[in-house]
């Protein structure tokens, strides 16, 4: 490791930054650990301790973790025009290979080889989601109570299909109730207080939070004003915005809720293209959120008027794309200068291990959810008083996907391959079988 305290020009920055955008595959552990070793290891811009409390510090806020500590990390060196920077390129470069393969998804989707290609890729995210839920299980149910936490969570929405942010909002207001009743029920550990917190930047946050909030609103007052309420970007927008502000413990999280509303509240897509567009993200680099940006692709691609469906659909993307990223930016700059006292809020870190457990059950349920679509091609709901649960029909049950997903398990627990060639391998099983199926 080089010495610490190193100070990088803004030339230099921008370098990393958007050589980091280029190569951040593997999801938000390998992002992270991408940025460790080019800017802690390799560089010695960041020291170890900080980059670790910079990284708790993320994982308290709404949004992406990994794309938070990357604009953390340039505004920490060069301030707002550093976080600007570091922030844009880190989504810039996977935005457009989604919005590329978005374009080709919504001309191409119903040929039969391109149908073929996401059959093994649909069941090769399956087999992807399911590892992160036992990852994230390992990792955050370390007590009883986040175990029953888990499950609670995952009954609430596979049982009772209450909304999710009900759930999540739940789930903290309870973890605060529990660290001032029971605290040992939550099993934290205490954080070292390294130095003494700086004063209270208020005029720094305001600024941030007034400006932040009008970047963010922006573009949605420009669509209200020239398109009206019904339109679909301003549905798209606003569901979006919403989602920003409650996607607590990465993409996983969400992606339930999100696949939920969009397939069976709005009907933008179904819940076959829902999984291919998670495929894409996986192959792509950038934060796996980057999802919303297809979704949002296809919602106005397919709802053009007055547009046409291509230029709707860029639109779409865009717009689903700044409505998801711009909090990420006003949380950071609002916030990050207040990361000694936050991490001292005992009860904020309390209400966000028990919306972490919470989120488990959310992930099984996301898991269950493309089993459903993914595994079988058709359902039915059983509505019992307060049950409201959906069942697959067993004679419907797809034995090529079947035979797929389990061959995408095989070689993510078994063999250990990486994501990208998992999701190939299968896809070019898909293809061999659909030819000669």
């Amino acid at each position: 490791m080089r010495d610490i305290n190193v100070k990088p020009s803004f030339e230099e920055l921008v370098r990393v930054s958007a050589r980091i955008g280029c190569l951040s595959f593997g999801g938000p552990v390998g992002q992270i650990a991408l940025m460790h070793r080019e800017i802690v290891e390799n560089r010695g811009w960041i020291s170890e301790e900080q980059y670790l409390h910079a990284l708790n510090f993320c994982h308290l806020l709404p949004g992406p973790e990994a794309q938070q500590l990357a604009i953390w990390i340039g505004w920490k060196l060069h301030g707002v025009k550093g976080g600007l920077a570091a922030g844009l390129l880190f989504v810039i470069p996977g935005a457009l290979v989604i919005l590329a393969l978005s374009v080709l998804y919504g001309f191409a989707a119903r040929l039969g080889w391109v149908s073929a290609l996401f059959l093994g890729i649909k069941a090769a995210v399956l087999a992807i989601v399911v590892q992160a839920l036992l990852r994230i299980a390992a990792r955050a149910l370390a007590t009883p109570f986040k175990r029953v936490v888990a499950a609670a969570s995952l009954a609430a929405l596979a049982v009772f299909d209450l909304p999710f942010p009900l759930v999540v909002l739940g789930a903290g207001a309870l973890g605060a109730i529990v660290w001032r009743l029971r605290p040992d029920w939550l099993g934290l550990k205490p954080v070292a207080v390294t130095s003494t917190p700086s004063e209270r930047p208020w005029r720094t946050t305001i600024g941030a939070i007034v400006i932040g909030a009008a970047l963010w609103a922006a573009p949605m007052l420009l669509v209200l004003a020239a398109l009206g309420p019904h339109h679909v970007l301003w549905q798209v927008g606003v569901f979006f915005s919403k989602l920003a502000v409650v996607t607590f413990g990465g993409a996983y999280a969400v992606l339930a809720y999100m696949a939920q509303q969009a397939v069976q509240g709005f009907g933008w897509l179904s819940a076959g293209e829902m999984a291919d567009g998670l495929g894409l993200a996986e192959t792509t680099p950038g934060p796996l959120i980057m999802v919303t940006q297809f979704v949002g692709y296809l919602a106005a691609y397919r709802a053009p008027a007055p547009f046409a469906p291509l230029l709707a659909g860029v639109l779409g993307a865009l717009l689903t794309t700044w409505v998801t990223f711009t909090p990420c930016f006003l949380w950071i700059f609002a916030l990050a200068p207040w990361i000694e006292r936050l991490e001292q809020a005992h009860r904020l870190r309390a209400a966000l291990a028990t919306i972490t457990a919470a989120i488990v059950g959310v992930i099984a349920n996301l898991s269950l959810w493309f089993a459903l679509h993914v595994l079988f091609t058709a359902s039915r709901m059983v509505d019992a008083g307060p049950l409201h649960l959906r069942l697959p029909v067993s004679e419907t049950l797809d034995l090529r996907a079947f035979a797929l997903a389990l061959l995408a398990a095989v070689l993510l627990f078994r063999l250990r391959w990486s994501v990208i060639r998992t999701l190939g391998l299968t896809a070019l099983a898909a293809l061999v079988l659909g030819t000669f199926g």
